[in-house]
């Protein structure tokens, strides 16, 4: 079992939205989007996101590929915009835990690459999820061992498979991302 530290706001670089600070370190989103990395953890494919759904953000904005989702998630290995690993924990419009990578090697900023290079990973192992249940803590844990990345849902191993090696190419911090949903949230790391 892996010890994870939690990641205070002063250790995050958000790109896009806005995180606020609880005088319990916990962080609250409320925009549409929020895109964040935590510099410096190149070196590790484990993390724990811990969260409680609050509702639907007031503005709800469609994802570039026109698709309106509400999720929230882990990115692993995180390079940039373009180049990136994600394990998403959709709630809206239905509920399951989906895996997949970015992989635009020429480009780096979401304006280059739009909504290019996604595939989405089959597991060898799944199971199903619900959407988390408004005001509960839940927690969304990934780890990477070798080629086989394991996936857990409120502590139920959910999701199992093998990257393929353009996804195992990446290289980059981990992360967090949320679309369209308020939360209360800590993002957790192994310590250094």
């Amino acid at each position: 079992m892996t010890t994870f530290a939690l990641v205070p706001l002063s250790k995050l670089r958000v790109t896009q939205g806005a995180l606020r600070e609880r005088t319990d370190g916990r962080l609250d989103v409320e925009g549409a989007r929020l895109r964040a990395i935590v510099p410096g953890t190149n070196t590790t494919s484990r993390a724990e996101l811990r969260f409680s759904l609050r509702g639907s953000s007031s503005e709800q904005r469609a994802l570039q590929s026109g698709e309106q989702r509400q999720q929230v998630g882990l990115k692993l290995r995180a390079r940039d915009g373009c180049n990136v690993l994600y394990v998403m924990w959709r709630f809206a419009p239905k509920a399951d835990v989906v895996v997949n990578y970015k992989r635009n090697p020429d480009q780096h900023h979401s304006s280059d690459c739009g909504n290019r290079g996604y595939v989405t990973v089959r597991p060898f192992r799944r199971s199903a999820v619900s959407a988390p249940s408004k005001g509960e803590e839940h927690a969304l844990r990934a780890e990477l061992a070798g080629v086989t990345l394991r996936v857990w849902a409120d502590d139920s191993l959910v999701w199992e498979g093998d990257l393929p090696p353009e996804a195992l190419a990446l290289d980059g911090p981990v992360g967090l991302r949320s679309d369209n949903v308020r939360l209360t949230l800590q993002l957790r790391v192994p310590p250094p």
